[in-house]
């Protein structure tokens, strides 16, 4: 029978995994705690939780859903980082653990789909999400203003060339 703290972690871990839509995992094998709450610290201010959690409780917690993705990257002592923002999240993460070569990232979770190592890098050095979007939103509008440049030049030659016919009478008449 599971005691009374690990069934309040395996709620906790559930809860934190309910308000997640990105993990990092990492193994932090050789960190002094103070490290740690280095980590800690610096993740915090970049609204990323970072949490070591015994990987039986968190397959546990991880159930079904995300489990499936999140059970081959717990092996060895693992800590895990939650946020919000995929390349957020990502970013956060390498930039806070850069300067301890034993955190070794292992992988990550998007939603409900895993990515390896490479991916977490890759997904770090993505602009962020307003660049994306300003990026995609000029890419739609630059085909339409476009063509309402095109449409207008014609016009506008129309214009010139009436002026210039114009300017051509009244030359010829005086």
């Amino acid at each position: 029978m599971p005691t009374e703290a690990k069934q309040a972690t395996v709620a906790e871990l559930r809860d934190e995994l309910a308000r997640s839509r990105t993990m990092i995992v990492s193994e932090y094998r050789g960190l002094t705690v103070r490290e740690i709450a280095d980590i800690r610290r610096a993740l915090r201010q970049q609204d990323v939780r970072y949490r070591i959690v015994k990987n039986r409780l968190m397959r546990i917690a991880a159930g079904d859903g995300v489990g499936e993705a999140l059970n081959p990257l717990l092996n060895g002592p693992t800590a895990i980082a939650f946020g919000t923002d995929e390349a957020a999240t990502a970013k956060a993460v390498i930039d806070a653990t850069r300067a301890y070569k034993a955190v070794r990232i292992t992988g990550g979770v998007l939603g409900n789909r895993g990515i390896d190592a490479d991916g977490v890098t890759r997904l770090a050095s993505l602009p962020p999400r307003e660049v994306l979007l300003g990026r995609l939103a000029g890419a739609i509008q630059s085909p339409t203003t476009t063509l309402a440049s095109l449409l207008a030049a014609n016009i506008r030659n129309l214009g010139y060339a009436l002026s210039q016919v114009r300017d051509q009478k009244a030359n010829a008449g005086g």
